[in-house]
């Protein structure tokens, strides 16, 4: 067929019903269908990857900080440190006046080689008391032996008689005195026990010795009277027998009191070891207060919040500063209670440091016992009935890899962000 001189040529394609927008959407169909597909790929990963990790951004480092104090009061004479100061372990930091505490020092070694002078003293007294005692028991026992015999004559008896006398008006004087001495000391204890200079102990050790004192006088008076008696009774030599057996029994009964005397004896010496023992201990702690007038670091760390100047009187207990060691730090990661179900210890983990955009490999180290809230200021009381479902918040310990932090450039409180992985 020909049309305007062009011989036109006969076609073998049949017309499409839709003609040429049927193959114009083939290719569109082609790529939606292939988009989709990688969507579903890249969607299949994302869950593989994230199905298996917990992650939270509420973390941070975490490290011991040691609190520095004074535990004795004073006037600080030197701060050997400034802030942000590396220092060692056992390195001074502040330094306080040690005068007040070397006087308290000599004071109580002095006290204390008091106290164990009389301690060897007493000691002494114990044996000696003890034998002389026992002596006078035997003498006594040997003079009633004699006087029950009546193998005496009268001029021994008188001669006897008069010795006796002797022998208990030196007692007598003997006791005068130490009843003298015994008074004034009682006397001096009664002025100071009133200032609070002594202690009841040693009061009542005054009085006990006064007391023992008043006894010997009153003891040695009825032995000088019955000596006397005896005297006048053989130079009457009227019942020489019978006066002489009385008077042997009445100073056997008198030497049998001597075991009183060892006892007070022995009371002193127990006192006189407790007093030592009290100086001994106040001497320790006099010890310890002068070494506590210097200050030293009990770590190795940076120190921190240094709020001590020299001049400054410190208190007890008073805190002087912080040292934060950068050796062993830890990351505090509190996951929701929701997330918890497969994080147990061992667990491997990731933390992103925030300030150097670094990431650091670690592993949960435990989990804590209790909520964050439960340790709040003020923890929630659910009993009361005002209860509201809010998901908590549990601490999780992530301790990093060894090696990871060499430079120490991790800080207590820097923000992370800690993932861990449950599968």
């Amino acid at each position: 067929m020909t049309v305007n001189g062009f011989q036109e040529q006969p076609s073998n394609q049949t017309p499409s019903p839709n003609g040429s927008k049927q193959n114009g959407s083939l290719p569109i169909k082609r790529i939606l269908m292939a988009a989709a597909g990688v969507a579903l790929v890249v969607a299949v990963v994302v869950w593989w990857v994230t199905s298996g990790r917990e992650k939270t951004d509420n973390a941070q480092v975490d490290g011991h900080i040691a609190p520095i104090a004074s535990r004795v009061r004073g006037t600080v004479v030197d701060v050997a440190v400034t802030d942000n100061q590396l220092v060692e372990a056992g390195t001074v930091l502040v330094r306080l006046d040690p005068r007040d505490y070397e006087v308290a020092l000599a004071r109580a070694r002095a006290d204390l080689a008091d106290a164990e002078a009389g301690l060897e003293a007493a000691r002494t007294g114990v044996p000696i008391t003890t034998t002389t005692t026992s002596s006078q028991v035997a003498t006594a026992s040997a003079a009633l032996q004699r006087a029950q015999s009546g193998t005496t004559i009268a001029a021994k008896d008188v001669d006897a008689a008069k010795a006796r006398l002797a022998a208990a008006q030196a007692r007598l004087r003997e006791a005068q005195a130490n009843q003298s001495r015994t008074s004034r000391d009682l006397d001096r204890m009664k002025q100071l026990i009133a200032k609070d200079e002594v202690s009841q102990q040693q009061y009542d050790a005054a009085v006990a010795s006064a007391a023992a004192a008043n006894a010997a006088v009153d003891s040695a008076r009825a032995q000088v009277a019955e000596a006397e008696q005896a005297v006048m009774a053989a130079e009457s030599r009227h019942a020489q027998s019978i006066d002489a057996a009385t008077q042997a029994e009445a100073d056997l009964r008198s030497a049998r009191t001597a075991p009183a005397q060892v006892s007070v004896t022995k009371a002193r010496a127990a006192s006189a070891e407790a007093r030592a023992a009290q100086a001994k201990a106040i001497l320790e702690q006099a010890e310890l207060n002068l070494q506590y007038t210097t200050v030293k670091a009990p770590a190795r760390g940076i120190v921190s919040r240094k709020s001590v100047e020299p001049g400054q009187v410190v208190q007890p207990g008073q805190p002087l500063m912080a040292i934060v060691s950068l050796d062993d730090v830890w990351v505090t990661a509190n996951f929701k209670e929701t997330q918890l179900a497969d994080i147990r210890p061992g667990s491997p983990a990731t933390v992103h440091v925030d300030t150097y955009d670094h990431e650091y490999t670690g592993h949960v180290d435990s989990i804590a016992a209790a909520t964050g809230a439960r340790f709040s200021l003020l923890p929630p009381e659910n009993a009361t009935g005002n209860f509201v479902k809010v998901v908590q918040r549990i601490p999780v310990k992530i301790v990093l890899d060894a090696g990871q932090d060499a430079g120490h450039i991790l800080r207590p409180g820097m923000s992370v962000t800690a993932t861990v992985v449950t599968r």
